[in-house]
């Protein structure tokens, strides 16, 4: 009789599982007008991320980003150092794992591995225009590279 009742908790639960995670849809990312305008911009655009304190450096080529990141993106500050590391962490496991299936991903946006360390310490201005990116390059190309939705 134990068994019986065991078996069908189990049963239960293995349910309960299978239909909520069927229940979940990820929701669109919402872009508005303005940011739209930073995504069209066709000049050239580098960024190039080095912090004083460290010998490490970022640079980015991507069309509309300076201008999104002065216009758009939350203000230095706005995050905490943690907060940004932590979530670099996350997204960048996820692009280097993009970048090493461009069959699956497409080669075109993922094109190279982002050599970040947790353990070394780059300062808060690469961590803050890293996170940026992340946040940019999601809104821009519609993709999500971590659990949450790419948020301003």
């Amino acid at each position: 009789m134990k068994r019986a009742v065991l078996q069908f908790i189990v049963f239960a639960i293995l349910v309960i599982c299978a239909a909520s995670s069927c229940a979940g849809t990820k929701k669109a990312i919402e872009v508005t007008d303005d940011e739209k305008m930073t995504f069209n911009q066709q000049e050239g655009d580098t960024v190039k991320i080095v912090s004083d304190s460290t010998e490490y450096e970022i640079i980015i080529i991507e069309p509309g980003f300076n201008i999104w990141l002065a216009s758009i993106a939350k203000p230095e500050g706005y995050y905490s150092q943690s907060y940004l590391e932590n979530r670099n962490q996350i997204y960048v496991i996820n692009w280097n794992q993009r970048a090493m299936q461009p069959l699956r991903y497409g080669g075109n946006l993922y094109e190279m591995q982002i050599d970040y360390s947790p353990g070394i310490d780059y300062g808060y201005e690469v961590n803050y225009k890293l996170y940026n990116y992340f946040i940019y390059f999601q809104r821009k190309y519609n993709q999500r590279i971590g659990p949450w939705l790419p948020r301003i």
